[in-house]
């Protein structure tokens, strides 16, 4: 994704925006080659980084030739910044030692010297060490050809070095510090999106196994209380399981998917909807739980992460039913705000007045103190929408699971 310049006249945005676009390889080769022409341009000649004050030598090829070599290599400044540096500075020294006239050319030091703070992955200390040394050396060499220059003048001259590397130094750190920022949040994204996969699994497969059992054992029941009966049940259980299938098979292709499709939210086409709530609660009745189901208010339609987590809640709730209560009637109520979605689920308890067949009590597990992982999971998702899920004793006995989850209408 390319960056728009976010500064200068909109009729200058745009050639920036393509400059920006270019390969790094190209700016930099452009760069060295408008430095290398700057360099001939006599009136610039007072621009440039000059130490030695030596006697001015005629210009002659030699002269030529290391002033290109100050300045052509700089396109390469990122690609190999501490081979572009070694010989941008090695050229610069000579230039100087042999007392040529400055050009503008010689501020190819200065860049080289940045790309090589900013870009050099290896040997920096080496580098640095390497660059201070042989400053040390023309120093000398410059001080018995005669140069003007003193002691003062020469650590000046190397604290501008050395400012000019720690600015390169410092936008390295910046870029290393925001790279890290955007692989711990790929991380933490990556991370969600496991939690977020790892909860659907747990929402299929505990409803629709649950499902299956209940009425794996209704029929096993059936076949010697009431044989005719035992094809019904045979089908609720086909049919849960193709159900799984379905849903399995959607959240495995997720898991195959790369990039915004496996990040974005679930296609409203595919995954389950509130709407698709009274096919749960006809499941639940083919289990054999007694389900009451009503909805109040006008329903509109909401976003994709809205519908799927109240659709959970129902889910959860009816397969806690099924589990731990299983017999007992069960009211499913759904009330429809404009900004809100209210969802109850009551299941009659011990003090309810019946209890589970004793077939179905002695198949099912006792429900933890905690409520279950599902509606722990649950709770979570309910508040990442800023919502609340409440789940305990209800005031008349038995069970209750509620949710308000706020929601605006979707966007046609």
């Amino acid at each position: 994704m390319s960056r728009q310049a976010p500064w200068g006249p909109p009729w200058l945005r745009v050639p920036l925006d393509w400059w920006q676009e270019r390969d790094v390889r190209l700016k930099d080769g452009v760069l060295a080659l408008l430095l290398t022409a700057l360099a001939f341009v006599p009136t610039l000649s007072d621009l440039g980084a000059q130490i030695g004050d030596l006697r001015n030598r005629p210009g002659s090829a030699l002269g030529v030739a290391l002033t290109l070599a100050q300045s052509l290599p700089t396109a390469a400044r990122r690609r190999w910044p501490a081979a572009c540096f070694a010989v941008v500075a090695g050229a610069f020294a000579a230039h100087q030692a042999l007392g040529f006239a400055t050009t503008f050319g010689s501020l190819g030091l200065y860049l080289a010297l940045y790309s090589a703070g900013a870009h050099q992955v290896r040997f920096r200390r080496t580098l640095a060490a390497a660059a201070s040394a042989g400053y040390a050396v023309l120093a000398v060499v410059l001080h018995r050809l005669g140069s003007p220059q003193g002691v003062p003048e020469h650590l000046a001259f190397h604290l501008t070095l050395a400012a000019v590397w720690l600015v390169g130094s410092t936008v390295r750190r910046r870029r290393a510090a925001e790279a890290e920022q955007r692989r711990l949040a790929a991380e933490r994204a990556s991370s969600a999106e496991r939690s977020r996969i790892a909860r659907e699994l747990h929402d299929v497969v505990t409803h629709h196994v649950t499902a299956m059992v209940v009425q794996a054992d209704a029929a096993q029941f059936l076949l010697t209380s009431a044989p005719e009966r035992a094809g019904e049940g045979l089908a609720a259980v086909s049919d849960t399981g193709r159900r799984a299938l379905t849903e399995l098979r959607y959240l495995l292709g997720v898991l195959e998917a790369t990039g915004e499709a496996a990040a974005g939210p679930a296609p409203a086409h595919r995954s389950p909807a509130l709407g698709q709530v009274g096919d749960l609660v006809e499941q639940a009745r083919r289990s054999g739980q007694p389900v009451e189901f009503s909805e109040r208010g006008e329903p509109v339609p909401r976003s994709v992460d809205t519908e799927l987590a109240a659709y959970r809640v129902v889910q959860e709730a009816l397969t806690n039913a099924m589990k731990h209560a299983a017999g007992q009637p069960t009211r499913v109520v759904i009330r429809h705000g404009e900004a809100h979605v209210d969802i109850g689920v009551t299941t009659g308890g011990p003090d309810g007045g019946q209890g589970p067949p004793p077939s179905a009590a002695a198949a099912v597990p006792a429900p933890g103190p905690a409520g279950g992982r599902g509606l722990a999971g649950l709770r979570a998702r309910v508040r990442m929408l800023d919502g609340e899920l409440e789940a305990g004793p209800g005031p008349g006995g038995g069970f209750e699971v509620r949710a308000v989850i706020p929601s605006e209408r979707a966007q046609e």
